[in-house]
């Protein structure tokens, strides 16, 4: 995608009936890190994890707890009961792998809270990006901050249409 995006850019910048284009650019990062309401996000995030982390401490302390009375008293406990020790010590570890999973996994809680809580800021700062390119008749807005990303275009650019006819016309 990256390298498509650089393309696009490249292709802007080389043909002659779009040397008349317009580029800015903007660093999103810096935005972020400018705005109160994404120092807040990111504080309120920080905090939760906080919490996650010091839940799974504290679980972590239960099962060395529970490996380590198991080891002093295994060789005197009867069979049923090291097997019963030893399910409880192996649903203590699931059950930390599921918390870990259940909050930082892919589609976790984390994800999901860092969205709920990104997302108006990210649109606040969208829409000023665009404000900012309509105002000052810009034609593309590029973010530096990560991956080259196009944030704002001007329509007149568009040649979505124009590929479809080309490939109906084939």
């Amino acid at each position: 995608m990256r390298i498509f995006i650089t393309v696009i850019f490249l292709f802007v910048l080389n043909i002659g009936s779009y040397s008349q284009a317009k580029i800015g650019y903007v660093d999103s990062k810096v935005i972020l890190e400018s705005m109160q309401d994404a120092k807040d996000a990111k504080m309120n995030l920080d905090n939760l994890v906080d919490q996650w982390k010091n839940q799974v401490l504290s679980m972590n302390d239960s099962l060395t707890m529970m490996k380590d009375d198991f080891e002093k008293k295994k060789l005197i406990l009867t069979e049923n009961i090291k097997k019963q020790k030893e399910e409880e010590i192996k649903a203590m570890e699931k059950k930390i792998a599921d918390f870990k999973l259940q909050k930082f996994g892919e589609n976790g809680e984390y994800f999901q809270k860092q969205s709920e809580l990104m997302k108006p800021v990210q649109d606040r700062v969208f829409k000023a990006i665009q404000d900012v390119a309509k105002e000052g008749d810009f034609d593309f807005i590029f973010d530096r901050s990560s991956e080259i990303i196009l944030l704002y275009m001007n329509e007149k650019y568009d040649l979505t249409n124009k590929v479809i006819k080309k490939l109906e016309t084939q």
